[in-house]
Parts: structure tokens; C-alpha cells; sequence
């Protein structure tokens, strides 16, 4: 055995067994976390510099939480493991047949064992022209980019309004009926209810208009029927209104198109669907429809022992059915892969992976969500008891890796009280689409102008136009 084991951690050249590790997500740290300490040496590689609590994006997008809340580098997350170095750097090329990487710095990485966990991307569906008026939510730059649209709306508004006495309907069209976009649509109207009102004195955020848009006939349709029932007449009571069964043709600056009818927006956002990291075509092995690598029960591609794939670039079946691509399911995938490389180093056999499933949670605003446990009882709640379940776990997690106190109430104080969030405008004051709205709604109300004015005036006298109301500093506009 001892012979074996020698053997099994030692490559031709002499040195012990390499794990690289592609990405910095769920799956990747927790496989990293698995193996520090471990007779193996691990290079984890990522193009970023940070790990990301991806559940909690969409709060940064909303200015509940910063960017530094909710990310934390990859470096301290495995500081205290030797035998760990991270590089920031980008897989351009996989040789699974030499076992090597080619990297964009030019760099070339032998491995022994592969762990591939890049994640996934936003599908546009075959429009990827799209990506530039409506931004999806998959990273914190894609968070602030939100933010940056979403307030920049507001501030537009009140320039406006301020400037001329009027501004263009303020209408936030979210793209996809999934937990991101509901979380998305009640995190809106929350902000524009509670939190901004305060702030702005020519405009009232209240009243502005939230629209979610699903093509299937039901919000959250991974959930069971009675949930999201509940999430839809939860969505109601925030004055969010709904298209469902109902798709996107077209996005464009200011505008969607649903079918044929063209719908006014101010800002549109994508939650409509995922597309696996286009690493999984490095492989040489035939790919999903959304570019997943399907996997074995041990998490390898077929003919690929060495090569595990996990999180949301693979496709794992259990009981005939794919296994979800969140947060829970790459975390044990990477947890799992890690075991089954250090099993093969003692000589030991490998293990099947079963993804225990402890059920679904989604925030739909303040005090409202829906939740559906698995583990460790049975449960289907909503409205409050499943927001607070909602809020005790995700601060679990989000502060496993971070000082639990600091966190805990610098996270629950913003969110509970919204008092201090991040609502900093960064980078182009530029809206897409707000110039032709204004242009739009300045033609509609010189149309009403001159309707008015027709009725009003005697036959055959024609009156000037006035150049329209202004507003002293301090009033509110009706």
C-alpha cells in the first residue's frame, strides 16, 4: 500500500500530484477547501482575483450591499493552505490528451487531475446583440452595471422633471420569471417605494412601473405549483405587474418588443436564461443544447478520468432528472471531486456523487418570500417565515468566510432598515434610449397640447404655444 500510495503522488517528473482547479466559484473554492492540507499541490486558476456570493448579486444591484459585502479574495479564502497558490490568469486552451493548459498570459499548466468548474454565462437565445440594452446578473461588474442603469433612471427623471415639469413614464422591464428575476422585480419596487422616495422632490419613485415578463405560464416554475402562486400574489401586494406566457422579440435601447406590441422601458433586464462557460468545448466531447459537458456519476466526461467537470458547466442526472445549477449542487460537486482525487491517491475506490437536495428559497422583497425545504424537515413557507429562513441561511453562508459578526450586522442593518445602502452612480451618465423617450413623450404631450387647443380656441383664430410648465426648485411635479 505504501509503495502505491508513493507512487500514485509522484508524475514522471518527479514531483507530487497537481490538481488545477478552474474557476473561483462554489464548486471550485469548495474543491480547493477539500484538498488544502492535502499530499497533492493545487493550482487554482481564475480570471478574477475574488470569490462572489452569487445569491446575493441582485442586492448590489439594488444598492442594498456594496460590491465588497458580498465578495471576498480568493487569496485569503485559502491563505492558511500551503500547498494552494492562486493565479489570476485565463484558460484559453485545453490538451486533455497531454493534460495541459494553455493560459492567456502564455503560460502553459501540466495537471494530473483537472477540476473544471468556470461556471456559466448569460444565453441571449441567439440574439446577442441584446447583451448591450438589456444586462444580465452573473458578476459584480454586471450587479454595478444594474445599479448604474437602475439609479441613473431616477436621477434622469428628476432632471427632467425639474428642468420641464415632466418626464418620461419610468417603466423597469425584468426579462424571465426564474429566482433572479423575481428577486429582481420585488428588490425594485421595494427601493421605489421605501427607500427613495425621501430623496427625490420633482419626482415620486413610487410610481414608477415594474414589469416582469415570463415566457412560461407561471413565475418560478422549478417550484412547486402552491409557491408560486404565493410568489405571484406577493409580487401583486409590491405593484409589480406581470406578462406571463408571453416572450421577448426583440430589445432595444428604450424599447421591447412582447410578440408584436412594442413596450416603452427605461431600463431593461436580462434573467431569462444561462449558457454553460464555453471552456466545455475545449474538451472535444459533445455538448448539451446550453453547452453543459455531460458527466458520469463521478463527475468526469466520457473517456476523462482525470478530468472532473462540476457546478453549472455540467449535466449531471440523478433519478432521471438534472440536477439544478445553483449554489447547493456545486458545492458538493466540488466537495465531491476533491474526495475522489485524494481516493484515487490512497488506492482507494471511488465513490458515486448523489446530490442531496435541501430545497429552494427566493426573496421577493421585505419581508417576503417563498421557501421550499427539504432538509432537515419537510416545510413549504411563504411571506415572512420563509424570508426570515431566507435571511438566516444565505447569511450563513455569505459569513462562512468572513468576520461573522462585522457582516451579520452591517448586512441586516442595510437591508432591514435601508438607512445606509450603496446608491453610487459610477462610470457613463449616458441611459440607453432616455433621449428618444423624452423625445417621445415631449411629441405626445405637444400632441395633447394641440388637441386641447383645437377644442378650446373660436374657429379661425390660431394661439401660440407656450413653451411648457417649469417648476420652481422644491415642487413636485403631478
Amino acid at each position: 500500500m505504501t509503495q502505491t500510495l508513493q507512487k500514485n503522488q509522484q508524475t514522471a517528473a518527479g514531483r507530487r500530484r497537481r490538481v488545477v482547479i478552474v474557476g473561483g466559484g462554489f464548486a471550485g473554492i469548495h474543491a480547493a477547501q477539500e484538498l488544502g492540507g492535502k499530499p497533492v499541490d493545487v493550482v487554482l486558476v481564475d480570471r478574477r482575483n475574488h470569490h462572489t456570493f452569487q445569491p446575493l448579486l441582485y442586492q448590489v444591484a439594488l444598492a442594498a450591499l456594496s460590491p465588497a459585502q458580498i465578495a471576498q479574495p480568493i487569496r485569503s479564502i485559502l491563505r492558511k493552505h500551503s500547498n494552494i497558490e492562486v493565479l489570476m490568469d485565463e484558460v484559453t486552451k485545453i490538451e486533455p490528451e497531454n493534460r495541459l493548459l494553455m493560459l492567456a498570459s502564455g503560460a502553459m499548466l501540466e495537471y494530473d487531475d483537472l477540476v473544471l468548474a468556470s461556471g456559466a454565462t448569460h444565453s441571449y437565445f441567439g440574439h446577442q446583440e441584446w447583451q448591450a440594452h438589456a444586462p444580465g446578473l452573473k458578476t459584480i461588474e454586471d450587479a454595478v452595471e444594474m445599479r448604474r442603469r437602475i439609479l441613473l433612471a431616477f436621477e434622469l427623471a428628476e432632471r427632467q422633471s425639474a428642468e420641464h415639469g415632466w418626464h418620461p413614464p419610468l417603466r423597469f422591464v425584468i426579462i424571465g420569471g426564474g429566482p433572479t428575476g423575481v428577486e429582481l422585480a420585488g428588490a425594485i419596487s421595494d427601493i421605489a417605494r421605501l427607500s427613495l422616495g425621501r430623496d427625490f422632490r420633482h419626482i415620486r419613485p413610487a410610481e414608477a412601473e415594474v414589469l416582469l415578463i415570463e415566457g412560461a405560464s407561471r413565475v418560478l416554475a422549478t417550484f412547486p405549483e402552491d409557491l408560486s402562486q404565493s410568489a405571484v400574489e406577493q409580487l401583486q401586494r409590491l405593484g409589480v405587474k406581470m406578462r406571463l406566457g408571453e416572450h421577448v422579440t426583440d430589445v432595444q435601447p428604450g424599447f421591447v418588443m412582447v410578440g408584436q406590441e412594442r413596450m416603452e422601458a427605461s431600463v431593461v433586464l436580462w434573467a431569462a436564461g444561462v449558457a454553460a462557460s464555453p471552456l466545455g468545448r475545449m474538451l472535444g466531447v459533445e455538448l448539451t443544447e446550453r453547452g453543459k459537458v455531460p458527466v458520469d456519476d463521478h463527475l468526469n466526461p466520457q473517456g476523462m478520468r482525470n478530468v472532473f467537470v462540476c457546478g453549472d458547466l455540467a449535466e449531471f442526472r440523478q433519478d432521471g432528472r438534472i440536477v439544478p445549477g445553483v449554489a447547493q449542487p456545486a458545492m458538493q460537486m466540488g466537495r465531491h471531486a476533491a474526495r475522489q482525487i485524494l481516493a484515487d491517491l490512497a488506492g482507494k475506490p471511488r465513490r458515486r456523487f448523489r446530490y442531496f437536495d435541501k430545497g429552494d428559497m427566493a426573496t421577493i422583497g421585505r419581508l417576503a418570500a417563498v421557501a421550499k425545504i427539504e432538509w432537515p424537515f419537510r416545510a413549504r413557507w411563504s411571506g415572512f417565515p420563509a424570508w426570515l429562513t431566507w435571511l438566516v441561511v444565505h447569511i450563513y453562508f455569505l459569513i462562512g468566510f468572513r468576520n461573522r459578526l462585522g457582516i451579520l450586522f452591517s448586512w441586516a442593518w442595510t437591508y432591514l432598515t435601508f438607512g445606509e445602502s450603496a446608491r453610487l452612480i459610477t462610470g457613463d451618465t449616458r441611459l440607453p434610449g432616455w433621449t428618444e423617450a423624452v423625445a417621445l413623450e415631449a411629441t405626445s404631450i405637444d400632441r395633447k397640447r394641440h388637441s386641447k387647443q383645437a377644442m378650446s380656441e373660436p374657429a379661425g383664430v390660431a394661439m401660440p404655444l407656450d413653451e411648457g410648465p417649469r417648476v420652481a426648485s422644491g415642487d413636485r411635479a403631478v
